[in-house]
């Protein structure tokens, strides 16, 4: 990734997102199962696993929590999701970690912008 903050370019926050249970759960869910968001990357260590319909539930919120966002924001101060299941006390405890600088022209589709593809200077 470029660290040439000169080029037009945005932070992303990475994210953890952790298994905790608020009560038994109904669905597949394990406390203290965790899996990141790195850019665009769910990052599954060995082992850890998520079930599809949680994920499907927490999907939409990812992109937005990696955002900046004012501290009044409930984005900012808001970490607990809820198994969609409401029968369920699994939830999900969604953590900014790090922050990622991503330049415009490596993450774009436009043809006239593009540049090499963010994932290409990592190898």
């Amino acid at each position: 990734m470029g660290d040439d903050r000169a080029e037009n370019g945005f932070w992303l926050y990475d994210l953890a997102v952790e298994t905790v249970l608020d009560g038994p759960p109904v669905c597949r869910h394990v406390e203290g199962e965790v899996f990141r968001v790195e850019g665009e990357t769910l990052v599954f260590d060995a082992g850890q696993k998520v079930s599809m319909y949680a994920l499907a539930a927490l999907l939409p919120l990812l992109p937005a929590k990696q955002r900046a966002t004012d501290p009044a924001d409930w984005m900012s101060t808001d970490a607990g999701v809820a198994c969609p299941d409401p029968h369920c006390g699994g939830r999900f405890r969604i953590t900014r970690t790090d922050k990622r600088w991503f330049s415009h022209a490596a993450t774009t589709g436009l043809p006239g912008a593009r540049g090499t593809p963010y994932w290409k200077d990592e190898e």
